[in-house]
């Protein structure tokens, strides 16, 4: 399935929405882990209008453990 092409501030934001909680921001990185399942986690890149490269997007579902279409849903 194709990729969307969102900013980090939307993906911060569906993630919120599926359980993950901001545990800390560092620089434009914000960090989350998921409320349930701590080994469920993601790093977020949040630069002002910019939209995330594919490669990097893939990386914070592989981690979050989320499927394109699941995010998808919760955009």
């Amino acid at each position: 399935m194709k990729l969307p092409r969102i900013t980090g501030k939307e993906v911060l934001n569906a993630l919120v929405r599926a359980g993950f909680v901001e545990t800390y921001v560092k620089g434009s990185h914000h960090h989350l882990v998921h409320r349930e399942d701590t080994s469920r986690w993601a790093v977020i890149p949040v630069h002002q209008g910019k939209v995330l490269p594919p490669k990097t997007l893939k990386s914070i579902l592989k981690t979050a453990r989320l499927t394109s279409d699941e995010l998808k849903e919760l955009l």
